[in-house]
């Protein structure tokens, strides 16, 4: 799929896949915020690539940014900012130093994270991803994915409930002890949402960590941002429970059920937003086991319309027994409207 250079009557963000040799052609444009690259075995020179350690299931794609204005680059210390318009998508990586845990990297990128954002021109927080090593690992307590939750909020300092953002938080299987925190800031507050088939993850209770995770299961971003639903992590979850354990084909529909109840959310603010899936709905597929790539992927084909753009990625997901998660954007057709 090829877009036109930038145009300034466009929308503020436009999101897809496209093939990995296409790679510098993307990056000549000056439009393009960023590019996302999965497994890349070589360093990029460009500013504007982030590499995530996660191998992508079919022919080799990037997902890439664009925006509709010329990107500006530059760095604030350890964080790497890209500015487009009203938008600045900015990240860190923080290795995690022997003898700790994650929890101290994790505290690090997030009091980066809000320090970058104090003295930013778009203080305000849409959506933040988080790629960590062996997120399970770990008993009880000890799993690196709730010590992560602790050194976030560390980070952050204070968590407000009612302004936090849409996230992701995945497992890399590369054996690196490197945190990667990227984040979508804008001008102007968005609209957190909340899912009614689930517990708010902020309310979770005590048996799945000291610190219950910190982030809304969708944004909606003000209408002048002119940005599409931003759909957080999702998962076979009702209520707080894990559901269809060891079938990734239920956990599936289970998480597809999950984000159809968040677009009806979402439509409860605004008429706008298409009540389905489509063309302006790019999918990010994390799916835990090799084995089960192959189906997921088949699922997927046989139930989403064909024109959803989709990338299936092997991730593991944050509690050992969902195989499934998928993450995403929604209604950029109606920005494009």
């Amino acid at each position: 799929m090829s877009l036109p250079l930038f145009s300034p009557s466009g929308p503020a963000l436009h999101v897809c896949y496209q093939p990995v040799d296409q790679l510098d052609a993307v990056l000549a444009d000056p439009a393009t915020l960023a590019v996302f690259r999965f497994a890349a075995a070589d360093a990029a020179a460009d500013d504007r690539v982030i590499d995530i350690g996660l191998r992508a299931h079919g022919p080799g794609s990037v997902e890439v940014w664009r925006g509709n204005a010329a990107t500006l680059t530059g760095r604030n210390g350890a964080v790497r900012w890209m500015r487009n318009g009203g938008l600045e998508l900015a990240c860190v990586e923080v290795d995690e130093p022997a003898g700790t845990d994650i929890a101290a990297a994790a505290e690090q990128a997030y009091r980066l994270l809000r320090q970058h954002l104090a003295g930013s021109a778009t203080p305000h927080l849409l959506r933040v991803w988080n790629y960590l090593d062996a997120i399970t690992e770990g008993d009880g307590d000890a799993e690196r994915y709730r010590r992560f939750c602790v050194g976030r909020v560390r980070g952050l300092e204070q968590v407000d409930t009612g302004r936090l953002p849409a996230a992701t938080c995945i497992g890399r299987h590369d054996g690196v002890r490197r945190l990667q925190v990227y984040w979508l800031a804008s001008r102007h507050a968005g609209q957190p949402l909340e899912n009614p088939r689930q517990v708010s993850a902020f309310h979770y209770p005590r048996q799945y960590g000291p610190q219950p995770p910190s982030f809304a299961r969708a944004m909606l971003p003000d209408q002048r941002c002119q940005l599409p639903l931003l759909l957080s992590g999702t998962a076979a979850i009702t209520g707080h429970a894990s559901l269809h354990l060891g079938s990734p084909a239920q956990q599936l529909e289970e998480t597809l059920a999950n984000i159809a109840s968040l677009l009806q959310a979402g439509r409860a603010h605004t008429g706008t937003l298409p009540a389905h899936l489509n063309a302006g709905s790019p999918l990010k597929v994390y799916v835990r086991e090799h084995q089960d790539l192959e189906t997921v992927s088949t699922l997927l084909a046989q139930r989403l319309p064909a024109c959803v753009p989709r990338l299936v990625l092997h991730a593991e997901v944050c509690r050992r027994e969902l195989l499934v998660e998928i993450e995403g954007m929604h209604g950029m057709d109606a920005v494009l409207a």
